[in-house]
């Protein structure tokens, strides 16, 4: 890993614990192990290095909630495995994300502070929440979804309860309940099916 990745990486840790604002640059330099010299070959200021983090935290919400899908050219059995991957895949990735979902953590604390950083952010939510209705009506249009099904409520209520569920873990670190939130929403949409 290079310097540059380090400290991405270590920030992309502390700002998931301690969200962007109450992580000083001096904490992410003891926790890359680099110097501010280091630090500023690197980056101009610590909001580049927050839009540095932002990508890499997009690539591995990806890879890691996108694993699998489309394999079974099922729509709704693509977003049971979304449901099930946020949870596994990415919910309960202590390594990358110590503090839970990094997404929610930035959001909360910089939507009144730094909306434009927040603004980023929220491309996020909204791209999740068009994907879950894009599957959903994908799935009615191919007849594996109840015809009488609402999708846009159906949606919303999903994306809703994936948040919900986010930040219970992040405050309660419980398996228990993690497994038993997402479990009720996969069982919901199998409810659903045709």
């Amino acid at each position: 890993m290079s310097l540059k990745e380090k400290i991405i990486h270590e920030s992309m840790r502390l700002f998931s614990l301690k969200g962007f604002l109450n992580s000083s640059i001096d904490e992410i330099l003891v926790a890359a192990n680099s110097s501010k010299g280091g630090f500023y070959n690197h980056f101009k200021s610590k909001e580049e290095l927050f839009l540095h983090v932002l990508d890499e935290a997009r690539r591995i919400w990806r890879k890691s909630n996108l694993e699998g899908l489309g394999r079974s050219q099922d729509p709704i059995a693509d977003l049971k495995r979304l449901l099930i991957n946020f949870r596994d895949r990415y919910l309960k990735d202590a390594e990358n994300f110590p503090g839970g979902c990094i997404f929610i953590t930035l959001l909360i604390e910089l939507k009144n502070q730094s909306p434009h950083l927040a603004n980023e952010i929220n491309k996020g939510f909204i791209g999740l929440k068009s994907m879950i209705k894009r599957l959903l009506d994908q799935g009615k249009a191919l007849g594996s979804l109840r015809q009488d099904a609402d999708t846009a409520a159906i949606s919303e209520m999903l994306f809703n309860s994936m948040l919900g569920a986010a930040v219970a873990y992040s405050g309660q670190k419980s398996e228990t309940n993690l497994n038993l939130a997402i479990d009720v929403m996969v069982d919901y949409v199998e409810n659903l099916e045709v």
